[in-house]
């Protein structure tokens, strides 16, 4: 989804969404809204979503919203909402977090790899299918840590956790590419 959902408004203002951004705990919320909620709050750690209390690390604008930026207001909100990522969307964060985020991270980057209008760069690509292939030989090859043979079920253990990394690993990748994208740093 490239923008809020239809007949959604902002939980913030309960109005229509003006200049729609995407938290990292996929809930939308008008870019100026957003920021208010920041600035209300301390300035040195991220706001909290309003809908799930989540930490709010990420902020991925619609695709209408990235168009509108010859508008001097919007402009202006997303040069904060660029300086709102670079402050907080890199940060280190625990596994907890990064495992809330997730889905989220997934469900965008598969759209991103499978739409052809979007071009996400060679080398994050190949890094992408070469983790996954990786992956995929080590759980369906017949060598293991921990063999099922022996251990039955618990013997899959290792093959969730590499899956597990595969995917943290996957997602830490992207969150730096919209991290970039989105925070304003050019690299």
């Amino acid at each position: 989804m490239e923008g809020p959902p239809v007949n959604d408004c902002c939980s913030i203002c309960h109005g229509n969404f003006n200049l729609p951004h995407q938290a990292n705990c996929s809930h939308w919320y008008c870019g100026n809204c957003i920021l208010q909620v920041w600035n209300h709050g301390s300035a040195l750690q991220p706001c909290r979503c309003p809908l799930c209390r989540r930490q709010i690390t990420l902020l991925v604008p619609s695709q209408a919203s990235s168009q509108q930026v010859y508008d001097p207001e919007a402009s202006q909100i997303l040069r904060r909402i660029e300086a709102y990522n670079r402050l907080f969307g890199s940060q280190s964060t625990g596994l907890g977090q990064r495992l809330q985020d997730l889905p989220f991270l997934l469900k965008r980057l598969f759209r991103e790899l499978m739409d052809p209008q979007r071009s996400l760069p060679f080398v994050i690509k190949a890094r992408v299918y070469l983790a996954l292939l990786s992956t995929a030989i080590y759980v369906l090859s017949p060598v293991d840590i921990i063999p099922e043979a022996l251990f039955g079920v618990l013997g899959l253990l290792d093959d969730v956790i590499i899956a597990l990394i595969f995917f943290l690993h996957v997602g830490t990748l992207y969150r730096a590419i919209l991290v970039r994208r989105y925070g304003g740093s050019s690299t």
